[in-house]
């Protein structure tokens, strides 16, 4: 009856697992009458390292969780550094093919430059060459200009030397006068000491229109002069392959064609010192 009674108060009191779990060695001691209190308390020791062997699971188990939670939250941080890395690496190359094509555009802009730099400086030894040859030019002939029969000058860039045709020419006549041989001889022996050059000869009239049957328009009085001049300069030992000749007639004036004086100036015989190729450079505005 005590352990009916005993069975009977342990299931109404509702007694958890655990302290089920710890009344088995007891019960089995009472139910079998033959277990020892030696035993027993070895059960008891038994159950309480059990217990203790639990407690510790339990513990790493949790403490193995918090583990695992820190290191997720490490691997989420190291993949979002990872991301960020990659992201600046990424935004690091674009800067770097930038830096490298700003590079290439500045070594191009810097040749370009030194291209240009080099141009300018040929065309200025081309043009201080011009300057000493006009200065000579000028001085060789002084007496020439001062007599009124010749002109140096520059137009568009270019070295021209203007005889008069009423020194040259009677009006509407091709053939040299004897002042216009004098000129030529003089001019010819100056230009002859002028190496690797070229010279066009170009006449030019005003706008009186001449209509002969030789010469229907002044276009063809002034090309019969250029050429009738540069035949003379080669009888003057120049070499006629670096003389042309040329007529322009009345459309290439150099005064007004209003006043006798203009025209006077129109009538003209030009001999333009050709430039040379290494002086054609391109030159910047």
């Amino acid at each position: 009856m005590a352990l009916a009674g005993t069975d009977d108060a342990w299931r109404s009191s509702m007694l958890t697992p655990r302290h089920a779990f710890m009344l088995v060695p007891a019960c089995a001691l009472l139910l079998g009458g033959c277990v020892t209190r030696q035993d027993y308390e070895a059960a008891l020791a038994r159950q309480t390292e059990v217990q203790r062997a639990a407690a510790e699971c339990g513990k790493r188990a949790t403490a193995a969780d918090d583990e695992n939670a820190s290191l997720k939250r490490r691997l989420d941080q190291q993949i979002a550094l990872s991301a960020t890395l990659e992201k600046r690496l990424e935004q690091r190359g674009a800067d770097a093919a930038a830096a490298l094509k700003e590079k290439s555009a500045l070594a191009e802009a810097v040749n370009e430059a030194r291209q240009r730099l080099d141009e300018l400086r040929r065309a200025q030894v081309a043009a201080e060459a011009r300057a000493a040859l006009y200065r000579e030019l000028a001085f060789k002939f002084q007496h020439m200009i001062d007599a009124g029969s010749l002109r140096v000058a520059l137009r568009d860039g270019r070295m021209v030397l203007q005889l008069p045709n009423d020194v040259l020419f009677d009006s509407g006549r091709v053939e040299l006068k004897p002042t216009g041989r004098d000129a030529l001889i003089e001019v010819a022996a100056v230009l002859r000491t002028i190496g690797q050059r070229r010279f066009q000869v170009a006449g030019h009239t005003d706008n009186v229109p001449i209509s002969t049957q030789r010469f229907p328009s002044n276009w063809e009085l002034s090309t019969e002069r250029g050429v009738e001049v540069v035949r003379f300069l080669v009888a003057q030992s120049m070499n006629q392959a670096v003389l042309s000749a040329a007529g322009y007639g009345e459309w290439d004036p150099i005064a007004s064609n209003d006043g006798p004086e203009g025209r006077a100036r129109n009538r003209r015989i030009e001999i333009t010192i050709q430039p040379n190729i290494d002086e054609l450079v391109a030159v910047p505005k």
